[in-house]
């Protein structure tokens, strides 16, 4: 299951490049991870809206669900074991997204309740990537 994360806008920050190129080479042996950076919040809204791959789409919003490690876990195996064709995860700017944006997902997922950086949404999301998949895979980096 290919898994891309949409997000407005490159990373200025080589601190916080560097940690999510380390996070995107550590998940692609057990799952495979692009990120997708597009120019403006329009163009990740237009793609959240073009429901043409086939992809479960998940809009990052703090008022979407907050799951477990384990609960993310078990949804990304769910996910692959009913054969989804694809994961599409999207970052919004500091703008957010509309109603009309939240309605075209498939699921609305939140980091946390407080709201986060949208550079920082996809360190923390990357990670969070790598650890479901390394849990799914009975890898040691997470611990309960």
């Amino acid at each position: 299951m290919q898994v891309r994360v949409y997000a407005a806008g490159k990373l200025k920050d080589d601190g916080l490049e560097r940690l999510c190129a380390t996070y995107i080479k550590r998940v692609r042996p057990f799952l495979p991870v692009e990120v997708v950076e597009l120019r403006s919040q329009a163009a990740v809204c237009k793609r959240l809206h073009d429901r043409a791959d086939g992809a479960i789409r998940v809009l990052l919003d703090e008022r979407g669900e907050q799951l477990t490690t384990r609960a993310w876990a078990d949804s990304l195996h769910d996910a692959r074991a009913r054969g989804a064709r694809g994961l599409a995860l999207f970052i919004g700017d500091a703008t957010g997204f509309s109603d009309a944006d939240r309605s075209a997902a498939d699921h609305l997922l939140a980091l946390s309740r407080m709201t986060l950086p949208h550079r920082l949404a996809r360190l923390i999301l990357l990670e969070q990537l790598y650890r479901a998949a390394s849990l799914i895979a009975g890898h040691p980096y997470h611990h309960e």
